[in-house]
């Protein structure tokens, strides 16, 4: 069995322990520890129509026919717009028509929107049963699924109902990620990027250096970059488990990313948003917090790099992407308020862990990172 990292992270709060497994065979790892120690007596795995026969499937075959498990498969239609309660209203009826008791468990197979809405359904069933993840984009192996972040979407609001309930275990194959577009394979670099900045400066460097093999998707720089990412996260999320904090720094980039994704519509993917969301964010940094203007000439070098864009170039104005911006759940008292760097690999810490700021700012730093 090909090496697997192993990044287990208990939690403070719930004392609760969740296994990850980084790498090429990870999979392979799951159905060996599903076969040892099942969380339920029934599985179910939950999967969107794209993911459900590339990867949910075969997984749910070989939970059967090697590991002798009961397995169900419950697909849900692919995209965001399918995130919402009506979706996991369905998925619930068909759990109910299965005859789900508490001795089952959920296995999330896809990205962040089936990580989210199935760890929903997982959190609210029977009052919570246990949830295994299998993220099969960069984007929810090294931020969606790990931390016990669950929720739906209400309309255009993003995971406005939500839960927080942790996975039993998450378990990330960098071969799943053989199957993703170009584009949204490279979006996703956005997050490793993001958690570099926030938390490991030695990360920022090495990406610097081994952006090329990132590019090329060669498995050990995969697994080396989601590894990284992850640790920065679990860092975080063991010491804020229910987002009362620290955790306000995993946000760095997203206030204007969701900003720009809800102006766009979600014309703008969250990857691109999120990168154009560093690269402003780190405009407001500079006046904030002293980020060094060498340090945000190098993240967004290093975005380029990985194809990653530094400037708006849709038709979205700065008024729109300011009214959406006041929706952002961080703010508090009509203040906005981001989490900010003050130089690469470290937050900044003034005002607690996140720092107010007023409207013009925002709008001044938009103008000089190129946004209209």
């Amino acid at each position: 069995m090909p090496s697997v990292h192993e990044l287990d992270v208990t939690f403070r709060a719930s004392r609760r322990v969740c296994r990850i497994r980084v790498g090429s065979g990870a999979l392979d790892r799951l159905v060996a520890d599903l076969a040892a120690e099942p969380p339920g007596r029934l599985l179910v795995v939950v999967s969107d129509s794209n993911v459900a026969p590339l990867h949910a499937e075969p997984l749910a075959r070989r939970l059967r026919d090697i590991a002798g498990l009961r397995v169900e498969t419950l697909t849900f239609p692919a995209g965001e717009r399918h995130k919402s309660r009506e979706t996991k209203a369905a998925l619930e009826d068909r759990l109910a028509e299965l005859g789900a008791g508490r001795d089952t468990a959920l296995v999330a197979v896809g990205g962040g929107v089936t990580g989210d809405l199935a760890g929903f359904v997982a959190a609210t069933w029977n009052r919570g049963v246990p949830l295994v993840q299998v993220p099969t984009t960069v984007v929810a192996m090294v931020d969606a699924a790990v931390g016990g972040k669950t929720a739906v979407n209400l309309g255009r609001v993003k995971n406005r109902i939500g839960a927080f309930h942790q996975p039993w275990g998450v378990y990330a194959d960098v071969a799943l990620l053989d199957t993703l577009p170009a584009a949204e394979y490279r979006d996703g670099l956005s997050e490793v990027v993001k958690s570099a900045v926030i938390g490991d400066v030695a990360l920022f460097r090495w990406l610097e250096r081994t952006h090329p093999a990132l590019a090329a998707r060669e498995p050990e720089a995969e697994t080396a970059a989601v590894a990284g990412a992850l640790s920065v996260k679990t860092r975080v999320v063991a010491r804020d488990e229910r987002e009362t904090g620290r955790r306000a720094v995993l946000n760095f980039g997203h206030t204007v990313a969701h900003a720009i994704e809800a102006a766009s519509e979600y014309g703008v993917s969250h990857g691109r948003a999120v990168a154009i969301g560093m690269s402003v964010e780190g405009e407001l940094a500079r006046g904030a917090t002293g980020f060094p203007e060498a340090h945000l000439r190098r993240l967004r070098a290093l975005l380029v790099a990985l194809g990653l864009p530094v400037a708006l170039d849709r038709g979205i104005d700065a008024a729109a992407l300011l009214r959406a911006a006041r929706g952002d759940k961080k703010n508090r008292g009509g203040e906005l308020r981001f989490a900010l760097p003050s130089r690469l690999g470290r937050m900044a810490t003034r005002d607690g862990t996140t720092v107010a700021l007023e409207e013009r700012a925002l709008s001044a730093a938009f103008e000089r990172a190129g946004v209209d």
